[in-house]
């Protein structure tokens, strides 16, 4: 969609009642990084503009200023602007101030705007086109640097928000707790939007924090931890008893394989041999269960020290 296209979608949007604020107009603030806006009675007519260019994916001038519009894009003659354009009229007693909406069209003296903030709302009015003080075009305007979902994704994983799950480019239940995460570790507006804000933070946001008794802790009820030690404790008595009694494993599996063996090792001639060999190549697989039950407690215990795991 055209950002006139997706403004007219906004038609009819106005500032909340009273001392309420409107969340649409409060997005339009965030979208081009000023979520600082605390209420919907901040001149919006700038926001909202920028806001549609940003939802088109393109860049616009991320400022609140509507005369910041004069200097975006290419200039256009007022009699060659088409709908879609986008005006700047002066407002207030200072050179500073001004409206920005988009043109509509212009008929003689006359040019109908699509803006915010027109009598508090967003809709169609008329202004004298000897106000106009320049019309603009997009051109060659760089695209917006918003990023996509799964961009978002994978930064907030490399900087510690291991609740975001999969990168999968969806924003579901657990990337939307990741991005309020790092809302609220940046002062940034807590809504689970993916904005120019946000995009701009994780750029330039530092890994996330672990706490220091987090960072030296194990996780409390752990069934892997809680697994692996059994493991431990069971590979080591069975490596024990296996060398010093030089008897079979004493679990049944490895009775069974002790049987088999002995069997196959009688058609061969191998008794005597096996009688020697099998307890020592019990105690290797002990030894092994060992390792691997050592291997993932500490890898257990990494993940939750580093935060991927509660």
């Amino acid at each position: 969609m055209t950002p006139f296209e997706i403004a007219r979608g906004y038609i009819g949007t106005t500032e909340g009642p009273g001392p309420a604020n409107n969340p649409v107009i409060m997005e339009m603030y965030g979208s081009v990084g000023h979520d600082w806006v605390e209420h919907d009675s901040v001149a919006w007519c700038a926001a909202f503009v920028g806001h549609c260019l940003e939802k088109a994916g393109i860049r616009s001038t991320r400022k609140l200023t509507a005369r910041s519009y004069l200097d975006w894009g290419v200039p256009v003659e007022i009699a060659e602007a088409q709908p879609g354009d986008i005006g700047v009229i002066p407002r207030g007693a200072s050179s500073w101030q001004g409206h920005v909406f988009f043109i509509e069209r212009i008929e003689g003296a006359w040019v109908w705007g699509l803006g915010g903030n027109q009598s508090d709302a967003v809709n169609v009015k008329r202004y004298p086109v000897s106000k106009l003080l320049g019309v603009r075009r997009a051109g060659h305007v760089a695209a917006s640097a918003t990023l996509s979902v799964r961009e978002v994704q994978t930064r907030l994983k490399a900087l510690g928000y291991h609740e975001v799950g999969t990168v999968d480019g969806v924003i579901g239940p657990r990337t939307r707790a990741a991005i309020l995460a790092f809302r609220d570790d940046t002062d940034l507006a807590r809504v689970p939007i993916i904005d120019v804000a946000l995009s701009d933070a994780l750029e330039q946001a530092a890994p996330r924090a672990v706490a220091p008794e987090r960072a030296a802790g194990v996780p409390a009820e752990s069934r892997i931890v809680t697994a692996a030690n059994a493991q431990i404790g069971l590979g080591a008595i069975g490596a024990t008893g296996s060398v010093v009694s030089q008897i079979a494993p004493a679990i049944t599996e490895a009775e069974g394989a002790r049987d088999l063996a002995e069997r196959f090792a009688g058609l061969v001639g191998l008794q005597e041999a096996l009688a020697v060999v099998l307890p020592w190549l019990a105690a290797a697989v002990f030894l092994g269960v060992i390792v691997c039950a050592v291997k993932a407690r500490a890898a257990r215990i990494e993940d939750h020290r580093t935060g991927k795991t509660p």
